[in-house]
């Protein structure tokens, strides 16, 4: 069924396209109803606009908090036609149709990301733009309904190539849109209020996302996939801008994710991650950004090869001319200068990636997970430490300290079962996502002697290195295990039955060993 479209009723905060739709409109012959700021613009143009006031009778009052709320316009937008009973109550209460609406919100979003105070948060929330909308997408059989400028060109050219109509796929298509706006614009209204009143839990959750990006596919060929950004406006993938390379995949943003996040833990000095599937195969500090890409990268040169690079500081030519001889998938930044951009040009499918920032690992935002049936939210893992505590006889030295807190860093951010082998802030070792603690510590450590192998070292390089794991050791043999393989401290969090074994054993191995109080568990 198409719709003729004879009464257009505009009232838009954000003035995108406005007059390019108003003069369309009025080619057409529609009469324009329109508010406030978005009839004066129209007025501006030339364009012919009737005041909502003047059509209603009745002045918008309270500071203009009421204007449209007025059975004259949700009358209009709201009546069946062709129902007798509808059609006999706009004759006898003077309601004339509406066929078209173009409404967008009172930027709250925005006002809240821009660190406003809550009477400006409050003002800024639209009562009566969300109503017009739900009304006109309801009754979707018989009205336009368009909540983004950028859908304006595409009701243009329907309505020129239909003689002026709109059909009822377009519409029903539209009024889900609409719906889905003013359902986001009401989950960051609740997320803000929960914030507001310290509810971390609150009855109902709403959460809501806005389409960036469809993707080729998920995980795997067979998923469909699609990056939907948040309003949390942190800095990271969500926000980075691609400067060159292919479309990114649904891996490559998650493992760029799980890269960014950790190298923005070291903020002293140049750090340099480099992550596959999700898990950080290589990580240093360094006195320059290439010396911490090198470190990084000899941890495990074999891992490295198509993986995700992330460093903390702007990326330079010295540091571009190393990274384009590795084949990665995606290099991400907060700046790069010119010089190292014209060197990562030469590889034309590698994505590069600029966020102008660190996302900040303090913030508090939480995280959710989806399972059958419902979402995981948990509180954000933001901290580091508890209270380092030394429990052996042999405190560490200050060199074994720096590691050691170097090497929880980064444990945390390993899936578990998590153990990380360090050495002058550089990792010699990971194992990662293991069913036991032991055999992440084998592998850990297997690594570290395949680099030294790989590097024309004859002596492993966990001889010498200390060793974080992410929870506590369960029973001493993960520890004797590092022991062997040549760890002189570890870090972990403490809190088993077996603490006293545990530490006996580091003890009787002259290893240094500190409790931090805290674990990183991630799965």
């Amino acid at each position: 069924m198409t719709h003729s479209i004879k009464r257009a009723l505009i009232s838009v905060s954000d003035k995108t396209g406005l007059i390019a739709l108003g003069q369309f409109l009025s080619q057409q012959g529609v009469e324009i109803l329109s508010t406030g700021g978005s009839a004066k613009a129209l007025r501006d143009a030339g364009i012919a606009v009737i005041e909502v006031s003047d059509f209603t009778g009745f002045p918008e009052i309270m500071d203009g908090r009421v204007k449209t709320l007025q059975p004259k316009i949700h009358g209009g937008l709201l009546a069946v036609r062709g129902n007798p009973n509808h059609e006999q109550a706009m004759h006898d209460h003077g309601i004339e149709n509406i066929d078209l609406l173009a409404v967008n919100l009172y930027p709250f979003e925005a006002t809240v990301a821009a660190g406003a105070d809550f009477e400006t948060c409050i003002e800024n929330i639209d009562i009566g733009g969300p109503a017009l909308i739900r009304a006109a997408a309801k009754n979707h059989k018989f009205v336009t309904v368009v909540v983004d400028p950028a859908d304006y060109s595409d009701i243009i050219d329907e309505m020129t190539a239909n003689n002026g109509t709109t059909s009822a796929a377009t519409r029903k298509k539209c009024a889900a849109k609409a719906y889905a706006r003013t359902g986001a614009y009401d989950a960051a209204i609740s997320g803000w209020f929960n914030a507001q009143t310290e509810q971390t839990f609150p009855t109902r959750l709403a959460i809501a996302g806005t389409l960036r990006q469809t993707l080729r596919y998920g995980e795997n060929p067979h998923q469909q996939a699609a990056f939907y950004a948040n309003s949390e406006n942190r800095a990271g993938v969500a926000t980075a801008t691609q400067l060159q390379g292919k479309e990114l995949s649904f891996n490559n943003f998650n493992d760029t994710d799980a890269a960014f996040e950790l190298v923005a833990e070291f903020s002293d000095g140049p750090a340099c991650v480099i992550v596959k599937h999700a898990n950080p195969c290589g990580v240093a500090v360094g006195e320059t950004l290439s010396d911490a890409y090198g470190r990084a990268l000899a941890c495990d040169t074999e891992s490295a090869f198509g993986g995700i690079i992330a460093v903390n500081r702007t990326l330079d030519a010295k540091t571009a001319t190393e990274l384009a001889k590795l084949f990665a998938e995606v290099i991400i930044a907060p700046k790069i200068d010119s010089e190292a951009l014209t060197i990562l040009a030469a590889r034309k499918n590698l994505r590069v990636l600029v966020t102008d920032g660190l996302p900040d690992p303090a913030a508090t935002a939480p995280t959710i997970r989806t399972l059958a049936g419902g979402y995981l939210l948990q509180g954000r893992d933001n901290k580091i430490f508890d209270e380092l505590k030394v429990v052996s006889k042999r405190p560490p030295s200050d060199r074994e300290m720096a590691d050691l807190r170097f090497a929880f860093i980064v444990a945390k951010h390993v899936k578990s079962n998590a153990i990380v082998y360090a050495k002058d802030g550089a990792t010699v070792g990971v194992g990662a996502g293991q069913m036991s603690r032991i055999n992440s510590s084998r592998i850990a450590a297997w690594k570290a002697a395949d680099a030294a192998k790989v590097a024309g070292d004859e002596q492993s390089w966990a001889i010498g290195s200390v060793v974080a794991s992410d929870a506590f050791f369960p029973f001493a043999d993960g520890l004797v295990s590092a022991a062997e393989a040549g760890a002189t401290a570890v870090i972990q969090p403490g809190g088993s039955m077996r603490d006293d074994e545990v530490i006996a054993a580091a003890d009787a191995k002259n290893l240094a060993m500190v409790f931090t109080g805290m674990r990183h568990f991630r799965h």
